[in-house]
This record gives C-alpha cells, sequence and structure tokens, in this order.
C-alpha cells in the first residue's frame, strides 16, 4: 500500500517560487495499476521521485506499507528503494560500457540474488524483443531499443512496485502495445503494483484507477 498525504514540493526559479507538487494526498492498494496523466510541466514527475524517495519532500509524507520514507535514513532508504521499488524513467538511463544483459542485470549487484538471474535476464530482454543485441552496447541501439532495455531492467530484481515516466515515449506503435501489454503481465502474475505517468490518454485509460495532474495538484478522474 503506498499513502501519500498533502505532499508538496515548490522549486525557486528565477527567484519566483513554483509548487511543483502542491498538496497531494491518495493511495494505492498493493497490486493496483494506477496512470496518472497530465501536460509537460504539470508535477507528474516531481510527484513519481518524491514517491520513489529520490527527492525530500518540503512537507507531507510518503507511506509505503505503513513506513514514512523520510523518517528513515539514507542507507536505509536505499536499501528500502533497491527491495521494493524500481523506476523506469523518461529517458533509458543505460552505463555507456555495459551491454544490454549487463545494463539489465546492474540493479542485481546491490543484493543477494539466485544463480539463475541471468537467466531471468535473457528472458526479460527477450519478452521486449531485443534477443539479438543481448551484447550489444547502448551506442548501437536505437532510442527505442534503449528504451526496451530499460524496461527490462525495471523488473530484474523482482520489485514490488514500478513507477514508469513516459514509459512509451519514444517507441513505435507495436512495441508500445508490446510494453503495456508487459506491464499487465507482471501486474497480474507478479502482484507488482505501478504508477504510470503518462500524456497518452490511451494509456491512461487502461489502468483501473486514473488521475491527472495540472500545476501541481491531482485529482481523480
Amino acid at each position: 500500500m503506498i499513502e501519500v498525504k498533502d505532499l508538496t514540493k515548490t522549486y525557486t526559479i528565477d527567484g519566483q517560487a513554483l509548487k511543483a507538487v502542491d498538496k497531494v494526498s491518495f493511495a494505492v492498494g498493493k497490486g493496483e495499476m494506477v496512470s496518472i496523466i497530465g501536460h509537460s510541466g504539470s508535477g507528474k514527475t516531481t510527484l513519481l521521485s518524491l514517491i520513489g524517495g529520490l527527492t525530500k519532500p518540503d512537507s507531507g509524507q510518503v507511506m509505503i506499507d505503513g513506513i514514512n520514507l523520510w523518517s528513515m535514513n539514507d542507507d536505509c532508504l536505499s536499501e528500502f528503494r533497491n527491495k521494493k521499488i524500481n523506476f523506469i524513467y523518461q529517458f533509458s538511463s543505460l552505463i555507456p560500457t555495459l551491454t544490454t544483459i549487463e545494463n539489465v542485470m546492474l540493479p542485481t549487484a546491490f543484493g543477494n540474488y539466485s544463480e539463475d538471474i541471468e537467466g531471468y535476464a535473457r528472458e526479460l530482454i527477450r519478452v521486449v524483443g531485443l534477443e539479438d543485441k543481448m551484447n550489444s552496447y547502448p551506442s548501437h541501439l536505437s532510442g527505442g531499443q534503449q528504451r526496451r532495455v530499460a524496461i527490462a531492467r525495471a523488473f530484474i530484481n523482482s520489485p514490488e512496485i514500478v513507477l514508469a515516466d513516459e514509459p512509451t515515449g519514444d517507441l513505435d506503435e507495436d512495441t508500445e502495445k508490446e510494453v503495456i501489454q508487459l506491464f499487465h503481465r507482471m501486474n497480474e502474475e507478479k502482484g507488482i503494483t505501478f504508477i504510470v505517468v503518462t500524456h497518452n490518454k490511451e494509456i491512461a485509460n487502461q489502468a483501473k484507477k486514473q488521475f491527472k495532474m495540472t500545476n501541481g495538484i491531482l485529482s481523480a478522474i
């Protein structure tokens, strides 16, 4: 369960205060798939960063399974994130010196995982249609292929929560459908909770619970 209570984050730009997130409160049940739609600059990405424990709020709380993220020190918060949460960013954020399979397996370097983790990584890479790119470096992949590597990486440590920021932004229509199908499969088979930020109404409408972000304010649809 994710509970967000009166979450606020303000940035100062050119001497003016801008509320990127303005007293946002909502809850996401375990295993739910939630979408947040809104225009660029509406605060969606900042909200995801706050929920994932990457950005500290000015005020308010983020509770995950009853634990207040910001009651933990940095080390405990990092360990908590690694066990519970994974991110799909608006940009692929791959390590240029690592191959596809090495990038997918990267999160497992920070914990104890089964010996067959490489086999699972290969399965995920096949699912996103990059079986022939296992040993390719990011510089040899298109933008859409890099995004698919990042999506495969998001599931390698079997997270309980996936926070996805415009996950299909630079994919072609067929690959976009495959990725959304993968999300639904992981949601249904593994019970992963999804919060998907998008400006694509068609993708947003596939979530059972939908919200809209406007000027830092979140409202249910």
